[in-house]
């Protein structure tokens, strides 16, 4: 029995046809790169460093994955970047926003165990279960928790994502990127935030509900209150 042979594709043969191919590519190449455009334009005054972030009551860490129950290297730089806030004095409470879908996958507990052995005191954090995604994170943190005002903490390519859609969620953020070498996760995370990009102007535009919103729950008011 023969096999079907595969068609490729033809290009026009007209020279009318191949331009309007490659206009259609290049219309193409812009739209995918708006939202891109947008977030660098939103967020080109809200990034800042460790050394310079203002002063705020609240930090958001945004979950990155554990290795063997342990918060990943990336995650754990994010926690470093929190706790020596902590510590300089520069923000009051940590909200920790990540993944427990599954009982055996437990990123905010993860996350709060390191804190803790990095010196930030356990009533000072607070644990967001429900943090599936960036928008998540940040609708949920307005929302359920009440924090109107943070430093979101997390690698330089995924930070103006998160300012950009915290700000839309109605807080009000500076965003801190955390340096990291350029290896394979990192180019990879880099490549992955360009479709990523698309996304968030979907959610800033549409506002979906989380996957899980759920009561309000005072955890940082009561970790603020703690403090004062």
């Amino acid at each position: 029995m023969r096999r079907p042979r595969l068609r490729r594709p033809r290009l026009p043969r007209t020279r009318t046809g191949r331009r309007r191919l490659i206009q259609a590519a290049v219309a193409a190449c812009v739209l995918a790169l708006l939202p891109a455009t947008w977030l660098r334009l939103v967020t080109d005054d809200r990034l800042r460093t460790v050394a310079d972030v203002p002063r705020t009551e609240v930090a958001v860490v945004f979950g990155a994955g554990l290795w063997d129950g342990e918060p990943s290297p990336y995650l754990a730089h994010r926690l470093d970047a929190a706790a020596e806030l902590y510590r300089a004095g520069r923000i009051e409470v940590v909200l920790v926003s990540g993944d427990n879908s599954r009982e055996e996958y437990d990123e905010p507990d993860a996350m709060r165990a390191y804190l803790v052995r990095h010196g930030v005191p356990g009533g000072r954090i607070v644990s967001d279960y429900a943090g599936f995604d960036t928008w998540d994170s940040c609708v949920r943190a307005k929302k359920i928790f009440g924090v109107d005002r943070a430093v979101l903490i997390s690698q330089g390519f995924h930070i103006r994502r998160a300012v950009a859609l915290c700000q839309e969620a109605g807080v009000a953020s500076y965003g801190v990127g955390v340096a990291d070498r350029h290896d394979v996760t990192w180019y990879y995370g880099g490549a992955r935030e360009v479709l990523a990009a698309g996304k968030a102007a979907v959610d800033a535009v549409f506002e979906p509900d989380p996957h899980f919103l759920g009561p309000r729950e005072p955890g940082v008011e009561r970790a603020l209150a703690g403090v004062r």
